[in-house]
Order: C-alpha cells, then sequence, then structure tokens
C-alpha cells in the first residue's frame, strides 16, 4: 500500500484525534470503523508514516488487521497537523515531572493546534487522564487564540463550541472490545456540551454514556485508579508483614477470601502502567492535606519495588557463592501479564537494577520483547528465552505473570532457586 504524505489537504475528516499512542490509535481505528472519516494526528512522523501504510506502531490484540482495513477503506488518515472536522478528541500523555507533580503540558499544547482550525459548532473532546480542572483549561487556552468564538462557560448563552471530557477506561490487550462495550463517563463544561458529546460516543459505544460535569467526570478517572492501587497497596504490605514473619502470604490470602466479605488482591513487585501508578498522584496534587490515604498507598506500592530488589540480591549472592559462574534469570519486563507495554514498570525498574549490580550474570526473559529497552545499554545483561532459562540458569526470579511462565511444570524448575513475587507457582519447593 503506498504511503499517504504526512499532509493530507484532500482528505475530508468528520473526527481528528490528537495523539495516536496507546488510546489514541485504538480509539481513531474505531472511530473510523464506525463509518467517521477520521485524521489522526501526531507529532511523530514515523508513527504518520506507520499508520499511512495501514501498519501500527504498538502491539494491541486485533489493532493491525482493524488498521489495516480502515486505511485501506480510506476511512483513517494520518498526519503531524490537524485540518478541519466536526469533533477534535485530544488523547495525547500526561506524565509526571519531578515531586510527582501532573504535566499537562501536551494537552494544552494540543488545544493550541487545533484552536486555528476550530469552527463554530465544533465538538472539543479531552480523552487524556487529567487533574481537575483541565479541561476548563483547555477551554481556556483556546479562548486566547479564537476570541471569535464564544467559548463554554465563558461566555452568556449559547457557546459556538461544545468542550467535554471522557476519559477512557479501558485494559491492554482488550482495548478494542472495552472502547466499544464500556460504559463512558462524559463530562462536559455545561450540559449542552455533555449531550453533544454522548451523541458522538453513541455512535460507536454499546455501554452506557453517563453524562456529568467535566470536573466530576475527571475525578471519576482518577479515583477509579487510586481505588485499584490502595487496594493493591494493602496486598502488597500484606506480603511484607507475612515475609518478615515467614509466613506465605498467598495461602493467607487465599484463605481470608474465604470470608464472604473480603476480597483481598494478589500482591506483586510493586505496581506500573501509565493509569495506576500514575493517576493517584493527580488527586495528591489536587489536594494534599485529605489526601494522605491515597499518598500511603503510592508510596507502599513504591516501596515494594525496591524490597524486591534486596531481597533479590540477597538470593543472587547466596546463589553465586555456590557457583561463582552461575546466571540468574528475571522473567518478564512489562508491568502486566501478556502485553508489550513497559510505562511505568516494576518489573523493568527490578530487572535494571540488579542487571547493574550484576552485570552478565543476569538473563532477561521478556516473551513480548525483540530486544532489550535502552535502560539495559552496558549493563551487559542479555535478553534469552524461556527453555535457555530453565536449561542454563540457576534461578529465576518472576517478576511478571505472563501466561507462558505459568505452563513451566514442575519438574522443569523443581531444582532451581525461585523467588516468585507474583505467587506464579504455589507447588514451588521453599
Amino acid at each position: 500500500m503506498p504511503t499517504v504524505p504526512t499532509d493530507t489537504p484532500s482528505f475530508a475528516a468528520e473526527a481528528v484525534v490528537m495523539g495516536l499512542g496507546y488510546i489514541g490509535l485504538p480509539t481513531a481505528a474505531v472511530i473510523a470503523r464506525a463509518g467517521i472519516a477520521t485524521l489522526g494526528v501526531d507529532v511523530n512522523e514515523r508513527v504518520v508514516a506507520t499508520v499511512n501504510d495501514g501498519r501500527v506502531h504498538i502491539e494491541e490484540v486485533d489493532l493491525y488487521g482493524l488498521v489495516q482495513g480502515v486505511v485501506s477503506r480510506g476511512a483513517l488518515r494520518a498526519a503531524t497537523t490537524p485540518i478541519a472536522a466536526d469533533t477534535f478528541i485530544i488523547a495525547v500523555p500526561t506524565p509526571l515531572r519531578d515531586g510527582h507533580q501532573p504535566d499537562v503540558g501536551s494537552v494544552l499544547a494540543a488545544a493550541r493546534t487545533i484552536a486555528p482550525v476550530l469552527k463554530k459548532g465544533d465538538l472539543v473532546i479531552l480523552e487524556s487522564t487529567s487533574p481537575v480542572g483541565t479541561t476548563e483549561q483547555v477551554a481556556a487556552e483556546i479562548a486566547a487564540l479564537r476570541p471569535d468564538l464564544s467559548i463554554p462557560g465563558r461566555c452568556a448563552g449559547s457557546a459556538d463550541l461544545c468542550i467535554a471530557y471522557c476519559p477512557e477506561r479501558v485494559l491492554p490487550g482488550r482495548i478494542l472490545i472495552e472502547l466499544i462495550d464500556n460504559d463512558r463517563v462524559i463530562g462536559g463544561i455545561t450540559p449542552r456540551c455533555a449531550r453533544r458529546a454522548m451523541t458522538f460516543y453513541r455512535r460507536f459505544v454499546r455501554g452506557a454514556c453517563l453524562t456529568t460535569h467535566a470536573r466530576a467526570a475527571e475525578m471519576v478517572k482518577l479515583v477509579e485508579n487510586s481505588y485499584r492501587d490502595v487496594n493493591i497497596a494493602f496486598a502488597n504490605e500484606l506480603s511484607l508483614i507475612a515475609d518478615k514473619m515467614d509466613i506465605d502470604v498467598w495461602e493467607v490470602i487465599r484463605l481470608a477470601n474465604r470470608h464472604p466479605r473480603v476480597s483481598i488482591l494478589q500482591p506483586g513487585p510493586g505496581v506500573g502502567g501509565h493509569c495506576i501508578a500514575v493517576d493517584p498522584w493527580f488527586l495528591v496534587a489536587g489536594d494534599p492535606a485529605n489526601s494522605r490515604l491515597i499518598r500511603t498507598a503510592r508510596e507502599v506500592n513504591e516501596a515494594k519495588a525496591d524490597h524486591v530488589v534486596g531481597r533479590a540480591i540477597r538470593l543472587i549472592e547466596r546463589v553465586a557463592a555456590q557457583d561463582p559462574d552461575a546466571r540468574v534469570a528475571c522473567l518478564g519486563l512489562a508491568f502486566k501479564p501478556n502485553i508489550d507495554d513497559f510505562r511505568e514498570s516494576p518489573a523493568l525498574d527490578i530487572a535494571a537494577a540488579l542487571a547493574r549490580r550484576f552485570g552478565d550474570r543476569i538473563k532477561l526473559v521478556e516473551p513480548y520483547a525483540r530486544s532489550l529497552p535502552a535502560v539495559f545499554d552496558g549493563t551487559g545483561a542479555a535478553l534469552i528465552d524461556l527453555d535457555t532459562a530453565l536449561a542454563e540458569c540457576a534461578a529465576l526470579i518472576v517478576l511478571v505473570d505472563h501466561d507462558v511462565f505459568r505452563s513451566v511444570p514442575l519438574d522443569e524448575r523443581a531444582a532451581l532457586t525461585v523467588y516468585d513475587t507474583r505467587g506464579l507457582w504455589p507447588d514451588q519447593p521453599k
């Protein structure tokens, strides 16, 4: 398929999606599949060229086939700059900067980028996870650049634009399913804005579309992930206490969960991903005095990775004392099982810390990676497959519960020293 130029003046877009990352590209493809001519915009020219070739730059179940189909039909194009359309969706990153402060610079830059092509009657939707009040900041940015347009929340009477917030609520590995099936919380700067955005989402969403104010919708997304983080922190803190007392935390949780009103989550080496590991800090930043539990949960989950590193170091030193040439394999680098996403991954941080300390003694098994991330450059650590790890390594450190790791029977690992941070192998000899 020939590459479409990055500027597509002849392409008439009904919707423009700003940002073609883990959420933006699937969102653009799903919208295009619904029969809405869609332009995806990204600052990375390589990403633009990849999409225009009908290919993808991220791994997600069924995404390649969907993108290939909508691009071949002319329903989706990509470019580095937006064009006039009826609906604009902002789906750009909102990372943390120093001191756990949210950085909405990319969101506001996207708002400034679309401002020149906006016209009366257009709809602007922010989907990026954002601190409370960001949608109103988007409105302020547009108002400053387009004084010829009346902006909702900043004018009397009916506004020329509708501006709303609707966060994604999807799980990596199920994004294309959940973009359609999950309920959507749609917050408008005004009720009219919320209704207009709801009408748009109903064109491709099967789940319920629930309307509220933009500030409430912004908080809903942060609350959902903070709830998960707090509950994971409880499990991780239990694992520290059980470790200190030499008790099997997995057995404790399994038995405690037999209580009809108890449902403890599973501990791990920390919490990763761009949502649960990040979003609680947005709430803390918004009200530090009243977010003590949320802050503590974040600190517990971040400290768990340090605990794992310390325990792994002791294990490796013990193995090395018995065999100076012994190799140790870290199983998994992704932030969760069966995906290739390493964002905020505690497994990646732990493995990198061990590689920096022990060099080429450390081997890395990650079935969803073709090469190692740059953080391992110069350490001497090497990427190997699972079979090689089982045959050549004296110890295994389980950091991610990929299905392929779960399939290893006891007789293949019984003679190995194992540190299982995921409770993957309850039958492993202690």
